[in-house]
This record gives structure tokens, sequence and C-alpha cells, in this order.
């Protein structure tokens, strides 16, 4: 039987799983999305590559609603803070994702050119918004967020809508956007026939982004490296049921980086999503699709997980009241409710990515016009 100290490290560890699978997955989704209105010259382009995602961009939703529920279950605290504290981001984010089954699903309705055109800006528009928004909140997590609580643990939130899109948060909103288009590239090539304009475009677009994005991250880590990160000082046994109102954490420049000289290893990640992205560029240029996804997908799951990593053992910190700040140990639920969780997920996780594997490889291959246009089940 596991101790709650272990417990919520393996919590800690899940959610970030369960956001490297929605940024794989999902990501190439918007990523593929965000370049429609560029990569597809007319409506039979357009079609290839909407149809690139056509079989997989509802199951990729799924680790969404994941993480969703991980926080809710696991992390009631960073739920209800997130929920309440980000609500009209939350909700521009939620409205943008109920616009992309809308779009796949009525784009082909009606076989009218400004039809089509209308909802090939809103799949657009559902691509950009999502991508962009995570890093925004990313970005935000880092500067800390103006949360507080009472002494009945009641929590209050200050801050205002237009602050969260602050100039390091739209940094990292962009190091964001453009990691997701060079993951959708990327898997768009893997999903064209070479010989066709949508994989060269594709090729550009990955190179691209890639070179954008490395160069929006290093400028990002520079940043991180001047800014005032939190430091917890002394709070009671971790393995207890620990509040916030039961630990002192101090401020300070250059704070985030500490982790990197307690365990050496977390120094690893930035150099490897660097290299991700550079490998995506070197096989990109080649014309080694397979190579350049896998190497986008390194760069996806270390950069989701840059700012854990950075940050731990903090979720959530609070500038207005740093030793009110949400962490690893005072924000999770009770040991009974890890426990069942854990073994509801070595059940059932298993099965999902089977099920996942098994999808793409029976909707996997190569399209091309000819194909989609013959078909009119497709979107």
């Amino acid at each position: 039987m596991l101790d709650y100290m272990t417990l919520k490290m393996i919590w800690w560890a899940l959610a970030g799983l369960f956001l490297i699978g929605f940024a794989l997955t999902g990501g190439f989704d918007l990523g593929i999305a965000t370049l429609l209105p560029f990569i597809g010259k007319n409506d039979d382009e357009r079609r290839v590559v909407i149809n690139s995602i056509g079989p997989f961009w509802d199951g990729n939703q799924v680790w969404l609603v994941t993480v969703g529920g991980v926080f809710f279950a696991a992390w009631p605290l960073i739920y209800a803070a997130a929920f309440s504290g980000f609500y009209f981001a939350m909700m521009l984010l939620i409205l943008a994702l109920i616009l992309r089954p809308v779009g796949f699903d009525y784009r082909g309705k009606i076989a009218n050119p400004a039809w089509r055109r209308f909802w090939d800006r809103v799949l657009f528009i559902s691509g950009l918004l999502p991508a962009l928004v995570f890093g925004v909140a990313f970005g935000n997590l880092l500067q800390g967020v103006p949360l507080s609580f009472d002494a009945y643990m009641r929590p209050s939130y200050d801050g205002m809508f237009i602050a969260l899109f602050n100039p390091f948060a739209l940094l990292c909103g962009l190091v964001s956007l453009a990691m997701l288009i060079q993951h959708g590239a990327a898997f768009l090539r893997l999903r064209t026939e070479s010989s066709s304009p949508i994989y060269q475009r594709g090729g550009a677009a990955l190179r691209w982004s890639a070179l954008f994005y490395a160069l929006l991250f290093i400028l990002g880590g520079i940043w991180v490296s001047q800014m005032e990160g939190f430091r917890l000082v002394a709070m009671p046994d971790p393995g207890a049921v620990v509040t916030p109102l039961m630990q002192e954490v101090e401020r300070g420049k250059g704070l985030w980086l500490a982790n990197y000289s307690r365990f050496p290893v977390v120094g690893l990640i930035p150099v490897l999503a660097l290299l991700g992205a550079g490998a995506a560029w070197w096989f990109g240029g080649r014309n080694r699709d397979r190579l350049a996804f896998l190497s986008s997908g390194l760069c996806v799951s270390m950069t989701v997980i840059i700012a854990p990593a950075s940050m731990f053992p903090f979720l959530m910190p609070s500038n207005v009241a740093p030793s009110q700040s949400l962490t690893v140990w005072n924000a999770v639920s009770s040991r009974l409710t890890l426990e069942i969780m854990l073994y509801a997920s070595i059940i059932l996780l298993p099965i999902v990515l089977l099920y996942t594997g098994w999808v793409y490889r029976v909707m996997g291959g190569r399209l091309n016009s000819a194909q989609v246009s013959s078909d009119k089940n497709l979107y």
C-alpha cells in the first residue's frame, strides 16, 4: 500500500503524462487547423487537410477531458482556482473547442464556396485560440497568479481577464503556437503524398515553425532566468494533510532555476526540446517524415513538462500571498481518492492506449485530392 506522499508524487507525474498525451495528439489537430487556410489553396486541398485528422480529432479530445477530470478529482483546489480565476479565458477556450466539431460536421453539408470558407475560418480560429491560450496559461503560472485564501480556506482571485495577456504570457503563447504548428505540419506530411502541393507547403511550414519555436523558446528561457520565482522555505511533513495556510514561501530573482541545480537531470529537458525542434527541422528538409514527426513529438513532450519541472513543487504560485501558493503537497485530494483513482488508471489507461494505437494503425495512410473528391462520406 502506497503512502500519501508517494501518491501525491504519482499523481503529479500522471497529470503531466495526460497533458503530454493531449499535446501530442490534440496538438497536431490544433496545428493543422491553424494551417488550414494557408496550406489548402482550394476546396479539394482543404478537404485533404481536414481529412488528414478526420478519423482522429474527436478521440484526441478525450485526453483534454481526462486532464480536466484528473484536476477535478486529484487536485480540487487547482481546479477550483483555475476555473474561477481564469473564468473568461476558460470560456474562450471552451467556445473554440465547441466550434471544432461544429466546423468539421457542418462544412460539408452545403456545396457552397461561401459556406465552406466560413467554416474554414471557424476551424482556423478553433485551432489558433486553444494553441495560444494554453501557452498563455503556463506563462501566467510562471509569473504567479493573484490568488489568496482566508482563514476558512475560501479562495479569492483578484486578477482581471486582460491582465492574463501580458507580454511574457503572450510570448509563451507564441511558443505554444509555433510548437503545435510544427507538430501539425509534421503530421500532415505523414498523411499526404510527397508529390502533392500540400506536402511541399507542409514542409515549409514545418521548417519555419521549428525555427520560430527555437528562437522564441530561447528568448523565453532568458526571460525566466531574470524573473522572480518561488521557493518553498518551510512546511509540515508532505506525507501528511497540508493546507496552503501551513507553509512559508519566498520570492526571488532566478528561483525558477533552482531545480536545475538540485536535480541536474531537469537540465536535459530544455536541451531535448531544442534538439527535437532542430531534428524536426533537419528531417523535414530531407523528407524523412516519420523521423520528423517523432522529433516534433519529443519537442512537444519536453516543452509541456518544462514548466512543471522548473516549478516543482509549485502548481499555482500566488504573487499576492506567496505563502498561500498551491503545491503538489497542499492542493491534493484525500489519500483514499488518490488510491482509488490510481487503481482505475492502471486498468483503463492501457485500454485507452491500445485503442488509440489501433485507430491510428487502421485509419492511417496517405491521402490525395482524387481520393477525397471521390469519397462523399469524407469531410
